[in-house]
């Protein structure tokens, strides 16, 4: 199974990730960024691009690693990845489905105030002018597909501790009732 962990960039997704995996016995995480690293890392380059997920090749082989890892591992994968291009979603959620492999899907959530105040204080990034110039396209997606997409989480007044623990329990819950 695949707990992918959507929103924004600066919501908390890698954050909520690393818990999650901690609280899913058996799980790993897989940042999807990476294959877009590698992507980066072909030279000479691919076209340019503002980002990387427009190069039609990430899409697959984020299907494709992800599938393989868990053909190789089972379990389940924890993937926190911004996707907020319906079509890209699609892509990738299609892709996953012709495997067979389950997806969760879960959109982490907080209100722009709360997602500005995070971005420009973040004491390990700093202010990220690249996160700010997405808060607009995420509220675009979420009003008119991501969050019927998707398990929101309202992180607003949440500790990514409480994020996790509610992503990992309802994972947990359905699992138990499939068994």
């Amino acid at each position: 199974m695949i707990v992918w962990i959507n929103g924004t960039h600066g919501v908390g997704k890698t954050t909520t990730s690393a818990l999650v995996q901690r609280l899913l016995p058996g799980s790993r995480v897989f940042d999807a960024e990476k294959v877009g690293e590698t992507l980066m890392d072909i030279r000479p380059g691919l076209p340019e691009t503002d980002n990387f997920q427009h190069w039609p090749p990430w899409r697959p082989l984020v299907v494709e690693t992800a599938r393989r890892v868990l053909e190789y591992t089972g379990g389940t994968l924890v993937m926190p990845m911004t996707v907020l291009v319906e079509r890209y979603w699609r892509e990738i959620s299609a892709g996953l489905a012709a495997h067979a492999v389950p997806v969760r899907h879960f959109v982490l959530h907080a209100d722009q105030e709360t997602l500005r105040r995070r971005i420009e204080g973040d004491a390990v990034m700093g202010p990220s002018a690249f996160r700010l110039r997405y808060l607009e396209t995420y509220a675009e997606a979420a009003r008119t597909w991501l969050h019927a997409e998707a398990e929101v989480v309202d992180t607003t007044r949440l500790t990514p501790e409480q994020a996790a623990a509610r992503i990992a329990g309802a994972v947990g819950a359905v699992g138990a009732v499939g068994e």
